[in-house]
């Protein structure tokens, strides 16, 4: 079988595009899954790195860019589809998958065109621009949230959460170190650990995160014994937030530390967190639902149609999560939230259960069989 998969730009559009490839080849041994993307996106990196083949096109994004940017990002489509045409004609896929962002449209119209099957992946409770022009011509549309169906048609439209790699899916490590299912309350040895943070901002990182993290350190290894934080900081922040945790370790003031632009390992770091501090992107809230882990997160406010803090308010309001709004974000405030939870493994181990409850960890499953049956049918 053969599947190409349109996902690129950020983590949140690629990595559901990599762990579709991954249950394609476990399903069907043997497959070959290639992706498009463009030569500006973290796919450039992340796609080579997984082991499977990249084709670059022309595609730019149109929503969020303003008049200018969305004019621009409108009239390179026709090239995307004159190269996506071509790819498709000397590969022969059997199957196209979109999972939304601006590589998507060119490679479903080439497929439309070519009469070759097409499916595409909506991890977001709205919907973004680009599924929901394309849903009219796909064969099959697969939906992270039950309140995303009604922008599609319901007849060909499943609700199947969003794909996550396998690796994710290892026994998570609940607070105090215990095993998913030990019982509620502290475990032994916990304090002798110390608890970890795992400090995320998207694929790019988030400037007032790290900011806010930083500012939060201090009050947080006073309170904390032991505290040990990983810290996804993106590119453009790294270096200063690197320094600013080695002035702080020269005072004294330094938890252990683990600092990095990005995190290729991202499953590692999830089993080894008791609280996760993040972005609400689709894919992000989907890997900590279905580790189980309790969170504290603080939407992108500049989320085209607000569909992060959307995300976000779903595991709040399940219990999962505490919500913290962008624009009040303080190293102060930051600090006592985070404070306040380590505190109580209690609390914790609550907020682990009723995350793992929302998780959907057979999603890529799902899929990968329903679009097996729809090549097959």
């Amino acid at each position: 079988m053969r599947v190409i998969i349109a996902a690129g730009g950020t983590g949140g559009h690629l990595y559901p595009g990599v762990a579709l490839a991954r249950e394609f080849e476990r399903q069907v041994p043997g497959s070959d899954t290639m992706f498009v993307g463009t030569t500006r996106g973290l796919e450039t990196s992340v796609v080579p790195k997984e082991g499977f083949e990249l084709i670059t096109i022309a595609a730019r994004g149109v929503m969020g860019k303003g008049m200018g940017g969305a004019l621009q990002g409108l009239a390179v489509v026709p090239l995307g589809v004159a190269q996506c045409l071509a790819v498709c004609r000397k590969r022969r896929p059997d199957l196209a998958i979109g999972v939304g962002g601006y590589t998507s449209p060119p490679l479903i119209l080439a497929a439309f065109l070519l009469g070759i099957k097409r499916v595409i992946v909506e991890p977001n409770v709205y919907p973004g621009v680009a599924n929901r022009v394309l849903s009219p011509i796909a064969n099959r549309v697969f939906v992270s949230f039950a309140d995303a169906v009604p922008y599609f048609g319901s007849s060909k439209t499943l609700i199947v959460g969003t794909p996550i790699r396998r690796e994710f899916l290892h026994a998570p490590i609940l607070p105090g170190g215990g095993p998913a299912d030990a019982p509620p309350g502290p475990t032994a040895g916990a304090e002798a650990r110390g608890l970890t943070v795992l400090v995320l901002g998207g694929s790019q990182g988030a400037r007032s995160i790290n900011r806010a993290m930083i500012a939060a350190v201090p009050a947080l290894v006073a309170a904390h014994h032991g505290l040990r934080v990983i810290h996804q900081t993106g590119a453009r922040d790294h270096e200063e937030v690197a320094a600013a945790y080695r002035n702080m370790e020269s005072a004294g003031q330094a938890a252990q530390m683990e600092v990095v632009p990005f995190l290729y390992d991202m499953p590692r770091a999830f089993r080894q967190a008791d609280l996760i501090v993040s972005r609400s992107g689709a894919t992000t809230v989907a890997e900590i639902t279905a580790c189980g882990k309790p969170a504290v997160l603080i939407p992108f406010p500049h989320a085209i149609h607000g569909h992060q803090d959307r995300n976000a308010r779903v595991l709040e309001g399940a219990g999962a999560a505490q919500v913290i709004v962008d624009a009040r974000l303080s190293g102060e405030l930051l600090a006592g939230a985070i404070s306040a939870l380590l505190a109580r493994p209690d609390r914790l181990r609550e907020m682990a259960r009723c995350s793992k409850s929302l998780g959907q960890a057979d999603a890529a499953e799902r899929i990968v069989s329903e679009c097996r049956a729809l090549v097959k049918g």
